[in-house]
């Protein structure tokens, strides 16, 4: 088991698009982390001010995607005395292997986290081998 590493706090880094955009608006790759068990790896991305309705998650083509849509219009006539934080869009994409049951993959949101949960096909499960 790998030792416990001390969790560092990231810069918001903005998406390197290589297709122009015809929404307006910056797209941020949201902060991630990836937990593993033998049943299956858990993706948990912190989205803020991204509503349930405005979020889509897909597989296709062994590529598991999110992104997520800020409503605008709750910072319209807002005049900020001092920012730390940028607004914008989120979308992040991995790649999953075939060791991924890609038919039980599922995702919920709760408080600006979206949690992905990519199950392990049973293949991919360990399991004990009986010796004769």
């Amino acid at each position: 088991m790998p030792e416990s590493q001390e969790l560092q706090v990231q810069q918001k880094r903005e998406v390197e698009k290589k297709t122009e955009g015809t929404t307006p608006g910056r797209v941020f790759v949201p902060v991630t982390d990836i937990f593993e068990t033998p049943e299956e790896l858990t993706v948990a991305l912190e989205m803020p001010g991204v509503d349930r309705s405005s979020l889509e998650a897909r597989v296709e083509d062994d590529v598991v995607t999110i992104e997520g849509r800020i409503d605008f219009a709750k910072y319209e006539g807002m005049q900020p005395v001092y920012t730390e934080y940028i607004v914008g869009h989120y979308a992040r994409s991995f790649e999953v292997s075939n060791k991924i049951d890609q038919s039980k993959i599922s995702a919920q949101m709760k408080d600006g986290v979206v949690t992905i949960v990519l199950p392990k096909a049973e293949l991919a499960k360990p399991r004990r081998i009986d010796v004769s």
